[in-house]
């Protein structure tokens, strides 16, 4: 379920964030399936148990899984997690076209790379 890349230069636990971040998002964790448990998925990565902590704290704070006291940490549903996300891509390429305006690309090239990257990725 979780690989972690030592060739990476991120922190391990950002890539068990980001790899949580994508089951969950892909529905491949469902809503309130409960999540490994700290010691177990340590002991499976062969990693700290802090690092494991670190990284369920972060998708708590960014409300990918709440705790429930005794019994462990549990999957949020990810509707509203999947918007937040949507609108997050949407800001961030209407920054990226504003900065190719500033420098000089016209709305025939961004709609020619668009049309290019659309063919490649969804084929």
């Amino acid at each position: 379920m979780i690989v972690i890349d030592y060739q990476d230069r991120r922190p391990i636990y950002e890539q068990i964030v980001e790899r949580f971040q994508m089951l969950i998002l892909n529905g491949v964790i469902q809503a309130n399936e409960q999540m490994p448990s700290v010691r177990k998925l340590a002991m499976e990565l062969s990693i700290n148990p802090n690092t494991i902590q670190k990284a369920y704290s972060t998708l708590e704070q960014q409300g990918y899984i709440y705790p429930v006291k005794g019994k462990g940490n549990f999957v949020s549903d990810k509707g509203e997690l999947l918007q937040e996300k949507k609108q997050m891509f949407w800001k961030e390429w209407r920054q990226m076209i504003h900065k190719g305006k500033e420098i000089g690309i016209q709305k025939s090239e961004f709609e020619e790379q668009m049309n290019i990257c659309l063919k490649e990725e969804y084929q």
